[in-house]
């Protein structure tokens, strides 16, 4: 099938590729501008674009398609389907039937659940045991349309957002090539979602990914897997100064107070209904600290050691055997874990 592929990031990119190895004619690929990346903000072409002029394929770069600029050159290219893989872009309406089978979407979770630009995060950070991808015939909603495929996808009790991203991309490059033959063969019969029980998946920031020791155990658990690889979860010490938490488990307790420290091989915090085992955590402006070593890291939100946790015998309640069993002050306006399924209310 003659396709013309719209997408961006490596998601995307693996799914380009997957549909040449399949043999399709890819007749051009519209992607992000360049941008900046890094702290000497060299300007980088987005991995879409790299696979395509690797392939020798024609790329366009426009800002935007909604003021009908690309409208001629989509028409010119006569794509017998437009394949659309997390373009970054607004696709509008006059461009939704100028191909012969339409726009179709790779979303990457069980639609109507999770519409918007973070699902796999959500389905993490919500702690679901499972979730999936799913193509779509686009309309002119967010992610609204009548779903043509769909496959499910469990998640590890352990795995982080960035793991499961890695199998979900392979997944939906995988079924994208599956449908694709049954949209040309006619075989696929387009399903409507149940839209009053559709939830969202917002995009994530930095401030969201706070976590506090009065919040329960497996909240703080997700939380920290399903803001890995970014924005990281994180806490505030005594001090002021914000500590990253990259791994931890969830653990026993006796029903201590939030914030009591119960082990320091491996420091274990009680939280509100239970305890985290704190593995992993970066101090501000330092690189990875991994627990558990002779000095571990205090990990409660308000009342750690001012200094991260990083001296020893500092008399604080964290810095050695002798800290385990000390209360580390929880901090007063906790915030309401969000709930198990859909994103923030």
């Amino acid at each position: 099938m003659r396709i013309l592929f719209m997408g961006t990031p490596d998601i995307a990119a693996e799914s380009l590729a997957a549909l040449l190895d399949a043999g399709h004619e890819v007749c051009g690929v519209f992607t992000r501008r360049d941008k900046p990346v890094g702290r000497k903000q060299i300007l980088t072409a987005p991995p879409v674009k790299q696979l395509a002029v690797e392939h020798g394929l024609s790329v366009y770069q426009p800002r935007t398609l909604r003021d009908g600029s690309s409208d001629e050159i989509i028409k010119e290219l006569a794509p017998d389907i437009i394949v659309v893989v997390a373009y970054g872009c607004i696709i509008p309406p006059q461009l939704l039937h100028a191909a012969k089978y339409g726009c179709i979407n790779l979303h990457v979770s069980l639609l109507p659940k999770y519409r918007g630009s973070a699902p796999i995060q959500w389905a993490v950070l919500n702690g679901d045991e499972g979730t999936g991808v799913t193509i779509m015939q686009l309309d002119e909603g967010l992610d609204t349309g009548d779903v043509l495929r769909c496959e499910k996808i469990a998640i590890g009790p352990e795995e982080t957002s960035g793991e499961l991203f890695d199998r979900v991309t392979a997944v939906g490059a995988r079924v994208l090539c599956e449908t694709i033959p049954a949209i040309a063969a006619g075989t696929l019969k387009p399903q409507k979602q149940d839209h009053e029980n559709a939830t969202l998946a917002p995009m994530l920031d930095k401030e969201l990914a706070e976590f506090r020791l009065t919040d329960t155990a497996a909240h703080i658990h997700n939380w920290v897997r399903g803001m890995n690889p970014w924005p990281m979860a994180w806490f505030v010490t005594a001090g002021g100064k914000k500590v990253k938490v990259t791994e931890c488990r969830v653990a026993a307790s006796n029903g201590e107070a939030p914030g009591t420290v119960l082990s320091t091989r491996p420091l274990t915090v009680a939280c509100a209904d239970g305890a985290v085992q704190l593995l992993h955590v970066v101090p501000e402006a330092k690189s990875r600290w991994m627990a558990p070593p002779l000095q571990p890291v205090c990990a409660s939100k308000r009342g750690i050691p001012s200094d991260g946790g990083q001296s020893a015998g500092s008399g604080s309640g964290c810095t050695g055997p002798a800290g385990a069993g000390r209360l580390l002050k929880p901090c007063a306006g906790c915030r309401t874990p969000p709930p198990e399924t859909g994103g923030p209310g």
